[in-house]
Parts: structure tokens; C-alpha cells; sequence
């Protein structure tokens, strides 16, 4: 199968901080995230200001046939333009930084509703604890004529 030099093939592994580099990683430890989905990537492109793009699903890497991982086509020219990259590996980088940006704001926004809910929860349970200690010394009491 021959190259088309028009387009650039972005597999999601890639940017797959738990890869090594021979695994199949091909950005910096710190332009990657652990399991990145190819929704995500494709946002991270937009952002990045791709705009020419077609992705497809359930495909396998070469070297990987047994994971349906996906794959995100990209235009060479246009990914080139709005990254301001001379090649492949800058506008891998460009989606990859942009990548871990998304997922360091989403985690930071996860981390602060969950905290919330767990002082809630913790309130809550409280509560119930207390009201559950109540009825129970009542009951004693109606049982024993206290």
C-alpha cells in the first residue's frame, strides 16, 4: 500500500501515556494521557485548529490487531497551516499538549464535584447515623419500662 503524502494518519496509541516509545508512543510523556479515546483527540484537534478531519472507528493498528483503537485522518496541509508545524511529530505534539491540557482541566473540575459529594455524602450519613442511634435507645427504653 503506497503513502498519500496529502493525508496524515493519527492512531490514538500514540498519545497513549502508558506506552512506551518502541510500544508505540510517538509524543512526550507530557503531550500524553493514559488511554486517550479518539473522541478526545478529535477535540483536541479542533482546538489545536484542524479543521479538515475524518475519523475511523474500530480499526486496529498494524502491530496491534487485536485492539479496535481507531484512527483520525487528517489533511497534511491543513494540519501543517493551523499547527504552524514543519512535520508530523510537531503536529502530534501540538494535539498532544493540547490533549493533557483537556484532561488536566476535566480531572481538575472531576476532583472539585466529588469533593462536594463526598462532604455531602459525609452529612448525610451523619445524619443517618444519628437518627439511627436514637430510634434504637428509644426502642430500649419502651422494652425495659425505662
Amino acid at each position: 500500500m503506497t503513502r498519500d503524502p496529502t493525508k496524515m494518519k493519527i492512531w490514538t496509541r500514540y498519545f497513549d501515556s502508558k506506552l512506551s516509545r518502541s510500544e508505540g508512543r510517538r509524543v512526550p510523556k507530557e503531550a500524553s494521557i493514559p488511554n486517550p479515546s479518539l473522541e478526545a483527540i478529535i477535540w483536541a484537534s479542533r482546538d489545536a485548529g484542524i479543521s479538515k478531519m475524518k475519523r475511523e472507528e474500530n480499526l486496529s493498528h498494524p502491530s496491534r490487531p487485536y485492539s479496535k483503537e481507531g484512527m483520525l485522518i487528517l489533511s497534511s496541509k491543513d494540519a501543517l497551516q493551523a499547527t504552524r508545524a514543519e512535520s508530523k511529530e510537531g503536529v502530534l505534539q501540538s494535539i498532544g499538549l493540547r490533549l493533557r491540557k483537556n484532561f488536566n482541566e476535566a480531572k481538575n473540575d472531576q476532583n472539585k464535584g466529588e469533593s462536594k459529594k463526598n462532604f455531602n455524602s459525609r452529612q448525610k450519613f451523619s445524619q443517618r447515623k444519628s437518627f439511627k442511634n436514637k430510634s434504637k435507645s428509644s426502642n430500649r427504653r419502651s422494652k425495659f419500662g425505662r
